[in-house]
């Protein structure tokens, strides 16, 4: 990557079919390092098709997905985290059955010691993960409880800790439905914060407009598979954030004329 390459993920023209279908539709967004970038948009407008491209579930049919400026084409989640993009999925972001720590590491456990004398070092995965977690906001965590234990919320935080421990570059989130209270809301709200601060470029896939706006940098509305809205905090308040949402037709419009207003909203 040259040094005027921005750090993050960016998509050019992408699109995505499902059949002969397009669930993205000439798609073009950046998602820099250092900020956090929330997708809304309602069902069916394409956010899940996009998680699935950022993830490596799904390939791109045209255009270009770049990380750090370089194009890639995933052929598989692995590859994915092999580039240093991690998912956080909104049901599976632990085994419920195994241990927070097991969690942790799930296939990089810590060992000690030379073949065949190696064994796992369990004090040094228990003392990682009980400190990584506190890094994210959940201290006094015990790392050998069953991560079906941890409240809504904290099962995230296990998931994004695991990410920043293994040098993750990005964060895409798909947002839980599952109720949560203030306090958890605040904590997760927090630990995505934390992954901002440390350089990631983080991608939240939301449908609430307000907690998009009280965390978000930028703001990517997606409608029938294409780029409705592309905003900062500079460009719309919480209540516009919102009336875009339930504007319906209306948003395409209102989005066109921000465009105009402003041309260089076209270019992010």
């Amino acid at each position: 990557m040259s040094d005027d390459e921005p750090r993050g993920l960016a998509l050019r023209g992408v699109t995505v079919r499902h059949g002969s279908v397009p669930a993205l539709s000439r798609v073009t967004a950046t998602f820099p390092a250092g900020q956090i970038s929330c997708v809304l948009g309602e069902n069916g407008s394409g956010k899940s098709t996009l998680v699935a491209l950022l993830s490596g579930l799904r390939r791109h049919d045209e255009g270009e997905l770049l990380v750090d400026g370089t194009p890639v084409r995933f052929r598989s989640p692995r590859a994915a985290r092999a580039a240093g993009i991690a998912t956080v999925w909104e049901d599976l972001a632990v085994a419920p059955l195994l241990s927070v720590w097991r969690n942790f590491f799930l296939g990089a456990e810590p060992t000690r010691g030379v073949w065949p004398l190696r064994r796992l070092d369990l004090e040094s995965a228990r003392g990682t993960t009980a400190r990584a977690m506190a890094r994210v906001g959940v201290p006094d965590v015990d790392p050998d409880q069953p991560a079906s234990r941890l409240q809504a919320g904290e099962r995230q935080s296990l998931a994004v800790a695991r990410a920043l421990h293994f040098g993750a570059r990005a964060l895409v989130i798909d947002e839980p439905t599952t109720p949560m209270t203030v306090a958890r809301q605040t904590l997760f709200g927090q630990t995505i914060l934390d992954a901002r601060a440390q350089g990631l470029a983080v991608v939240v896939i939301t449908n609430n407009p307000r907690y998009a706006h009280l965390i978000g940098d930028r703001f990517l509305l997606l409608a029938g598979g294409q780029v409705a809205g592309n905003l900062t905090r500079e460009d719309v308040d919480a209540d516009g954030l919102t009336a875009l949402m339930a504007g319906g037709d209306q948003l395409s419009v209102l989005s066109d004329a921000l465009t105009a207003l402003h041309p260089e909203l076209g270019d992010r």
